[in-house]
């Protein structure tokens, strides 16, 4: 890297994953509007037509005369090629086919086992592990071998134990998680506070949180605006708009698989006092089933949706049609920023700012100090040159506390099943599952995961056969 003049040039990154029509799409229009950085992207991806399509439309962002960012992409063959002499690594993965995540999500079904995301907790996130840890050690061995340096960002759920991973193998990668989903409770924040208290224009990095928890699980006990204690606010206006839910600003709801009234979250305040801050979806998954997710009509009352894989491949095909239209010049990408933080955090640890950001990192400093030492856990973190330093967080709140119990015995038990493949603690983990334990026998939870296994061969180690 070349620093001058506040930006820094020949920034070499390499993109794991790199032929995404997600968060690929998202990063490259972001850095293209990102004037203090300039380089060279690496796309590496099994599927290496979608990789050439992201360099054209990598290209064509780079050439436009409204965009500051430019930036070189090169297809990459191989990880040796993709890492080799890295200065950042971003990982977002799509472990198997919606084929495999369909019957993640709904074959727990046939037991009255409704999963609203089904990615990182639940069956569906049981399943998605065991097939995403083994790419985890292989990117891992590969970073060790050929970027041992470098920063490594990871987007892939389930998000804790894809960072667990890359420390197991790894001890000494500098890896973390993003996530947004507190983004999202922070501008619920700030719209009841500029409604309640008769403000606006108020950024969501104004609203000062204290974030402790684990990904998609993640919870408030203090948050402020300019001194003002928003406690008192939220639960103010909990009272007065439970029923109904908060439906945000210009949301189109027309997909209701991904509907979101924040009733979960208004009701996980008044049960323990506690801002839960990912959005419903998650959140349901990691209660009890019988709370939010028993069936579908009381999914509908409480006012979210489940995300059906059926619209997953729909929207695949969608975006099939898109990258098409990018990559041919018919469709360009707009210039609104996406509101992500991944190229903030990047600047900060190339040394041109400091931020503080939520972060998914093993709890190697006691970060949250009643938790289990390497446990990738989430809390906020001080982003500087070539540095992160998790903020102590302090303890989870006690009313809380037990419903990370088996959230914590589960990520190790989860790592060592995938990395031995080991069914019995694999079903020892699915029973532990909040959204499974105490609603089915051992007997038909073993049936249930041989039948899951079996639907996810291709994409699991040999050791899963026998």
């Amino acid at each position: 890297m070349i620093y001058q003049d506040n930006k820094v040039s020949d920034v070499h990154i390499a993109y794991i994953g790199g032929g995404s029509r997600g968060w690929a799409w998202t990063f490259m229009n972001d850095l293209s509007m990102e004037k203090a950085l300039s380089g060279t992207i690496r796309l590496y991806d099994i599927d290496e037509n979608a990789a050439d399509n992201n360099k054209i439309i990598g290209d064509a962002l780079t050439k436009r005369d409204d965009r500051d960012g430019k930036w070189d992409y090169k297809v990459c063959k191989s990880l040796e090629e993709a890492l080799t002499g890295t200065d950042f690594v971003i990982i977002s993965i799509l472990p198997g086919t919606f084929d495999e995540m369909q019957s993640d999500v709904h074959l727990p079904e046939r037991l009255g086992i409704y999963q609203s995301v089904g990615d990182t907790a639940g069956p569906g996130g049981l399943l998605r592990a065991l097939r995403t840890i083994p790419m985890y050690v292989e990117f891992a061995k590969a970073i060790e071998k050929y970027s041992p340096k470098a920063w490594v960002i990871n987007y892939t759920n389930p998000m804790s134990l894809c960072v667990r991973t890359l420390y197991e193998v790894f001890p000494q990668i500098k890896a973390f998680g993003c996530c947004h989903e507190v983004f999202g409770t922070q501008k619920v924040l700030r719209d009841i506070c500029q409604m309640e208290l008769g403000l606006s224009d108020i950024e969501r990095n104004e609203i000062f949180v204290n974030v402790l928890g684990v990904n998609h699980f993640t919870w408030f006990d203090a948050a402020s605006y300019k001194g003002v204690d928003l406690f008192p606010v939220y639960k103010k206006f909990i009272d007065e708009n439970y029923d109904e839910g908060y439906d945000e600003p210009d949301t189109n709801w027309a997909n209701a698989c991904f509907a979101c009234y924040h009733r979960v979250k208004f009701d996980l305040f008044r049960r323990y006092g506690l801002i839960a801050a990912a959005g419903d979806r998650h959140l349901a998954e990691f209660m009890p089933g019988e709370s939010y997710l028993k069936d579908p009509d009381t999914v509908k009352s409480w006012k979210f949706g489940l995300t059906s894989v059926d619209w997953r491949k729909e929207d695949l095909q969608n975006r099939l049609a898109r990258s098409r239209r990018l990559a041919s010049g018919e469709e360009t990408m707009d210039t609104k920023p996406s509101g992500e933080e991944g190229i903030l955090l990047i600047k900060a640890l190339c040394g041109l700012t400091r931020v503080v950001s939520n972060v998914n990192v093993p709890n190697a400093h006691g970060q949250i100090d009643n938790m289990p030492l390497g446990t990738v856990v989430e809390t906020n973190a001080v982003f500087s040159r070539d540095s992160i330093k998790p903020v102590f967080a302090g303890s989870l709140p006690k009313q809380i506390e037990p419903l990370f119990a088996p959230l914590v015995e589960n990520q190790a038990d989860i790592l060592k099943a995938a990395l031995t493949c080991d069914r019995k603690l694999a079903l020892k983990a699915l029973m532990n599952e909040p959204l499974v334990a105490g609603r089915i026998t051992e007997e038909q939870g073993a049936a249930l995961l041989n039948d899951m296994i079996a639907n996810t061969q291709k994409y699991l180690p040999d050791g899963w056969k026998k």
